[in-house]
């Protein structure tokens, strides 16, 4: 029974030396002197502040994208027991002792050394040679631009590594497909690729072109199987819901939890959080939560309330009234009611605060028990503290004469009838008896004499209407639009009818009890519109580019500069890597059209292995690099060279790709094969002599006097920083 202890148990492992060394060599490329400088570099002021919202719990928003890659930095921040308390003010400041500068920048470093060995194991599963795959990694280990964007709290070098994760986890899970089918690897491999896939969309939305390129191709190959005769129809049907699971189900649930953990981590109230619904405001600890709390949840006949504009632009506001009247006569001599003005007003005022009046019926008071209000009741608005009603009338508004005047309505004893009766629409209920609730129901007013609906229009008043935001009747209105779309905030059970009374109680802040709560989906769904809405406008930087001028390498951006000596770092790729890789995607695609012709005319140049290949890899390479670059050119927003290094990155891959193709098919003899390896041993020596000149840029050390950096300055449009002696 004991047999088996006579003899010793022995472990076997196949270690490929090669692939150790990349990783050794990326390692410590990317690690060596990583809290120098001990300053914010660029874009560190911009990730930074998210990390120590993070540490600090508050909300925020970040319409860059998705938040797995701000929760990978915060990680790091977390590791290093960062607290969170540094202000990320400047480029350059010098970062106080409580920040953990080194674990700060550990996970974007360890994730660009990673790329190195990936790059590797890309060509290999595409079955090149060993020495192309070789070239390939040592390409991507010594290209200036990948190795400065990994050595900062930046996220390209982490969007990099999953969507270069995911392209090797595929091929992997593909080369088994025909022997290894529903194997355990091959389970394994194909689940990689979806989550590799979601965490690269989850750090940026970039990654998604990748990941649709990848679901491209699987589609293909799908399509190549249903002609296989081979394979059953409930076979076929299994491939499909593995793929369907994989590729589509998992990584969608991943890409929720990312939501679901970032809003878990991030539940106390902060400045970004004003752009948000009240429902959503009121959900966080704190800040409107603290107002809000205990008030009563359905809106009765007798509620005094604030009224929030959905849409939330220009800006956040309430509905708002005052004693000013609109003038006689505006500028360009068009007339008015004269009645009182009513706008949108961006702050918390007294003058937000409105009773829901019953038509029928004179009390602005509550009864016992309260009448809620219904999805089409009719109520009037009675504004708090000037006792006047909400009206609208047939009137040109101040700024959109379009659309009719809303004011409250004055008594002037002239033939200008009130018309302050509004049926209530609330939009997003569930049912036509549904009542009017608190903070989560949208609400539309309809003028029930003209049909009108109250809308905020956002032009800004002239100085008589003290620049606050125009209020409109919108006549022809279709649908809704957030901006004809209201909720109440605040709210309370009116108790006193004397105005005087009234007035104290308006005054008063709304009592705190318990909390409104918005499920999960919910904050999702709004919060990944806000993010894919939202956007900031659209200024000039020094540093920003065109996507044509990456290309060439026409542009730089200066990322640090020391405040004395002069040392600085820049993002600029190696400029021979970034030449040769153009020359081999010019190549790949001059070739490639080349043999489709001979092979229309039934003419081979090569063996259909070879084509295979040749095919393979340019779809993976080529493509990668097409889908991570085309569509900037359609992209209306600030650009910079950092959103080419994905491109960049693929283009690199097929530079090794090619030069094999043409060593293997066009050097045909040992004399034409000998010179091409010497031409290529002279050409990496070129690259490798480009990294060392440039690396004082990269790594920031050693320092170079003036007329060394006057000689790194190949091109005129690069801004080499020379200080002024």
């Amino acid at each position: 029974m004991l047999g088996f202890l006579k003899e010793p148990v022995v472990v076997t492992a196949k270690i490929n030396v090669s692939l150790v060394a990349l990783t050794v060599m990326g390692l410590m490329s990317r690690l060596w002197g990583l809290c120098y400088p001990r300053a914010v570099v660029f874009d560190e002021v911009y990730y930074g502040q998210f990390v120590s919202l993070y540490m600090k719990r508050i909300f925020f928003v970040d319409d860059s994208g998705p938040p797995f890659g701000h929760m990978l930095l915060a990680l790091g921040g977390y590791l290093g027991g960062f607290d969170g308390n540094f202000l990320w003010n400047r480029i350059g400041a010098e970062y106080s002792m409580n920040v953990p500068v080194w674990s700060l920048r550990l996970l974007p470093a360890l994730a660009g050394a990673l790329c190195v060995p990936l790059a590797y194991q890309i060509l290999a599963e595409l079955h090149f040679s060993h020495c192309a795959a070789l070239g390939a990694a040592l390409l991507i280990l010594l290209e200036n631009s990948l190795i400065t964007q990994s050595r900062f709290m930046l996220l390209e070098s982490i969007l990099i590594f999953f969507i270069l994760l995911g392209v090797l986890s595929y091929l992997k899970f593909y080369n088994l497909q025909k022997d290894s089918a529903f194997s355990g690897s091959w389970w394994f491999w194909l689940l990689l690729t979806g989550v590799a896939c979601s965490c690269a969309v989850g750090v940026k939305y970039m990654g998604l072109f990748t990941y649709m390129l990848l679901l491209t191709t699987a589609g293909l190959h799908f399509w190549h199987m249903i002609g296989d005769q081979n394979l059953s129809n409930v076979s076929l049907l299994c491939h499909f819901l593995a793929r369907g699971l994989a590729l589509i189900i998992i990584p969608m649930g991943l890409y929720l939890s990312f939501f679901y953990v970032h809003l878990a981590l991030l539940y106390r109230s902060g400045p970004h959080d004003q752009i948000m619904t009240s429902a959503f405001q009121a959900s966080l600890e704190g800040g409107l939560a603290r107002i809000t709390q205990g008030q009563p949840l359905e809106v009765a006949y007798g509620s005094q309330i604030t009224l929030r504009n959905v849409l939330g632009k220009p800006m956040q506001c309430w509905l708002h009234s005052h004693t000013n009247t609109y003038p006689i006569r505006y500028e360009n001599g068009r007339g008015s009611s004269h009645q009182q003005q009513v706008t949108c007003y961006p702050f918390k005022d007294v003058n937000n605060w409105w009773i829901v009046k019953d038509p029928g019926m004179q009390q602005l008071v509550v009864s016992n028990p309260p009448r809620p209000v219904r999805h089409g009741h009719i109520v009037q608005l009675v504004h708090g503290i000037t006792t006047r009603y909400l009206n609208t009338h047939d009137v040109a508004a101040p700024l959109s004469p379009h659309s009719q005047e809303v004011s409250c309505y004055i008594d002037y004893n002239i033939s200008m009838p009130a018309q302050n009766l509004w049926r209530v629409e609330i939009v997003n209920r569930e049912s036509d008896t549904d009542v009017w609730k608190t903070i989560l129901s949208e609400v539309r007013f309809v003028h029930v004499n003209t049909s009108a609906v109250l809308k905020l229009s956002g032009a800004s008043l002239p100085e008589w209407g003290y620049r606050q935001l125009e209020v409109v009747g919108e006549k022809l209105s279709k649908g809704y639009h957030q901006s004809m779309v209201w909720n109440v905030e605040e709210h309370r059970y009116g108790k006193s009818q004397e105005q005087k009374e009234r007035e104290v109680e308006l005054h008063s802040p709304t009592q705190m009890d318990i909390s409104k709560n918005l499920s999960f989906m919910a904050k999702f769904t709004e919060l990944q519109w806000k993010i894919l809405t939202l956007k900031n406008e659209d200024t000039e930087h020094k540093y920003s580019s065109s996507a044509l001028d990456w290309i060439t390498m026409d542009t730089n951006i200066a990322y640090w500069l020391h405040p004395t000596s002069g040392a600085q770092i820049h993002l600029l790729g190696n400029v021979a890597t970034w030449a040769s890789a153009n020359a081999a995607a010019l190549v790949y695609l001059c070739l490639s059209l080349w043999y489709l012709l001979r092979r229309r005319r039934k003419i081979y140049d090569i063996p259909e292995d070879a084509w295979q290949l040749w095919m393979s890899a340019g779809g993976i390479c080529g493509g990668g690099w097409a889908v991570n670059y085309l569509p900037f050119f359609l992209m209306e927003k600030t650009l910079f060279l950092y959103h080419y290094l994905p491109a960049v990155t693929f283009q690199i891959l097929l530079i090794p790709v090619v030069l094999q193709h043409l060593s293997d098919h066009l050097c045909r003899s040992v004399l034409l094969k000998s010179m091409f390896s010497a031409l290529v041993v002279a050409w990496f020596s070129w690259v490798y002599f480009v990294y060392c000149t440039f690396s004082p840029v990269t790594y920031g050390q050693p320092v170079l006097a003036l007329a060394e950096l006057r000689a790194l300055r190949w091109k005129d449009t690069w801004n080499i920083l020379i200080r002024k002696q």
